[in-house]
């Protein structure tokens, strides 16, 4: 008598149903799409695809089908951290739950060197500025998200060669100018930038490539 074959238990959450599915849920979920574009089992469109389909989720049934077809066969690439070689600080163990806020009026906001990117931050800048360094940054998620409001003002960030960009802002009188980024790079964090700028406008850089 043949033996059913068991279904694998490290797929993504294993149970259903309309139950919430939490930050620590969408968490594991980015952690195996990366993985899995990584071991070349996902293109890049698949994988932003899919990165879209895990920021709109809200109930595990939302995301069981996002991982249904991607079985590790061996163990999963970890996830990098601090203190290892990776050029990419991914530490989840200190994530803060509470959003980060950073306001900027008729003043400006800087955060450099070894500072921690929170999962969700709330900008806003009224003849202002804000100047984020992310080049030497912990993410504190694999998908981070940053929106806010810039009003004659602006936000100016500095990335790592190889961050994912997903620019979802709108312009009046203003833009979004992204340079220098490259391709995602497999296990690389994905920043997420969202709102509006009016009169203002948003510049994300990465490193200049020697020619």
């Amino acid at each position: 008598m043949t033996q059913p074959v068991p279904e694998p238990s490290n797929v993504g959450p294993i149970a259903g149903g309309n139950l919430r599915a939490s930050d620590a849920d969408r968490d594991q979920v980015a952690t195996l799409l990366s993985t899995a574009y990584a071991e070349g089992r996902l293109s890049r469109e698949e994988h932003d695809e899919r990165i879209d389909q895990l920021m709109a989720a809200k109930t595990f049934d939302d995301l069981l089908p996002i991982t249904q077809d991607l079985v590790i066969v061996g163990p999963p690439a970890p996830v990098a951290t601090p203190q290892s070689s990776s050029r990419f600080a991914i530490d989840t163990t200190g994530q803060n739950l509470e959003s980060d806020k950073m306001i900027a009026i008729f003043g400006g906001v800087t955060r450099k060197g070894r500072w921690r990117v929170r999962k969700n931050t709330h900008a806003l800048a009224l003849f202002g500025g804000m100047d984020l360094d992310l080049r030497n940054a912990i993410f504190e998620a694999p998908v981070v998200e940053i929106s806010g409001f810039w009003c004659f003002g602006g936000l100016d960030i500095k990335v790592p060669e190889g961050i994912e960009i997903q620019d979802q802002t709108a312009g009046i009188f203003g833009g979004t100018d992204v340079r220098d980024v490259g391709d995602p790079a497999p296990g690389a964090p994905t920043l997420v930038i969202k709102g509006v700028s009016l009169f203002g406008g948003v510049s994300i850089k990465g490193p200049k490539r020697r020619r």
